[in-house]
């Protein structure tokens, strides 16, 4: 498929600068695969749109504080973007400009008196960085921002309201580098209000990495090479998500993260493994999904591999048609937008 059959027009207002004034505030736009169809609802309806013996499987990974500013022994501000650790002392990491990034440079971070050393340059253009005076955890922990995405004005300075929202309500092992953002409009009392209508609720772990907004380059979006992300998924969910299928109950994944997992771990027969490992799967239009059977997500951009994987869930056509309908209805776009359920 040629990558600008992925593409669409968004006014700049319409990308969400702030969360909803609550989390399940968000509007929800319900597109229904079986009728070709869509229709405008809340996120607090969500326990009304489910079924009772629906699977409903999250990602509960933890967005850390990864964005560190430092300067070089010029003067000369670097930014780094921490994605993985390599061992106690040194993690791989984004950085830019990448120009004064190469090997054997030292930083200072801020104006404290932490110092890295870039020791090498993977193929990919990952830096890795040492710290020469203690763990990258704690300087992480000390020194590290919160990595909001570009398209929010303010990403380099976040607030502390989005030190709150940034993270849905679940989360807990620390690891990703953006948000799982599909799980932001959960509250502790909705997801109460699913489990008292009789919805599984289960989870699993994918730590985003930067390949999930890596642009897609490539002409043909097959071509477009989509890193691994490191993920977990326990015996047990995988056991539920089995036992669901058997029993002709729904698998509804929350977020494009969680279909990832699920459909890189699946056998041919829909089966669902447990993994520890990697998350491989890249999903593009005419792919068979094997173990997802609707998906909760937000809006994503256009030309990205984020909606390749929800046009092949929902059709190229409708999604595209469902998007313009978002656009024309002042549907607020991406990370602190609203979500669309596909049924």
């Amino acid at each position: 498929m040629d990558l600008s059959e992925l593409d669409y027009n968004l006014p700049s207002e319409l990308i969400a600068q702030t969360p909803a004034s609550s989390r399940d505030a968000s509007r929800l736009l319900v597109i229904d695969r079986a009728r070709a169809g869509f229709e405008d609802r809340g996120f607090a309806e969500l326990p009304d749109l489910l079924r009772a013996g629906d699977c409903l499987v999250v990602n509960n990974s933890r967005v850390i504080p990864a964005r560190v500013l430092t300067r070089d022994a010029d003067g000369r501000e670097i930014e780094l973007l921490f994605v993985e650790a390599v061992d106690g002392h040194r993690w791989r990491a984004l950085t830019r400009p990448g120009r004064r990034s190469r090997a054997g440079v030292e930083l200072l971070v801020g104006d404290t008196s932490a110092r890295l050393r870039i020791v090498g340059v993977d193929a990919d253009g990952q830096r890795v960085v040492e710290r020469l005076d203690g763990t990258i955890d704690g300087l992480l922990r000390e020194h590290g921002r919160l990595p909001l995405p570009p398209y929010i004005e303010r990403f380099a300075a976040p607030t502390a309201d989005d030190l709150e929202r940034y993270q849905t309500v679940y989360a807990r092992p620390p690891g990703s580098i953006a948000a799982p953002t599909a799980g932001l409009h959960f509250t502790p009392s909705l997801l109460e209000a699913i489990r008292r209508r009789g919805i599984e609720l289960h989870e699993l772990t994918l730590h985003v990495g930067p390949g999930t907004f890596r642009p897609i380059k490539t002409e043909k979006i097959e071509d477009h090479a989509l890193p691994p992300e490191r993920v977990a998924i326990a015996a047990s969910v995988a056991d539920a998500v089995n036992r669901a299928h058997d029993e002709r109950r729904r698998v509804i994944a929350v977020g494009t993260t969680t279909a990832r997992a699920l459909e890189s771990t699946a056998e041919s027969d829909g089966r669902v493994r447990p993994l520890d490992g990697e998350a491989r799967a890249y999903i593009t239009p005419g792919y068979a999904f094997r173990a997802v059977d609707a998906l909760l997500t937000n809006f994503h951009l256009p030309r990205s591999s984020l909606l390749a994987l929800v046009a092949a869930f929902g059709g190229r056509e409708l999604i595209l048609k469902s998007y313009g309908h978002a656009v024309r209805s002042g549907y607020r776009f991406y990370s602190y937008g609203d979500a669309t359920l596909i049924l």
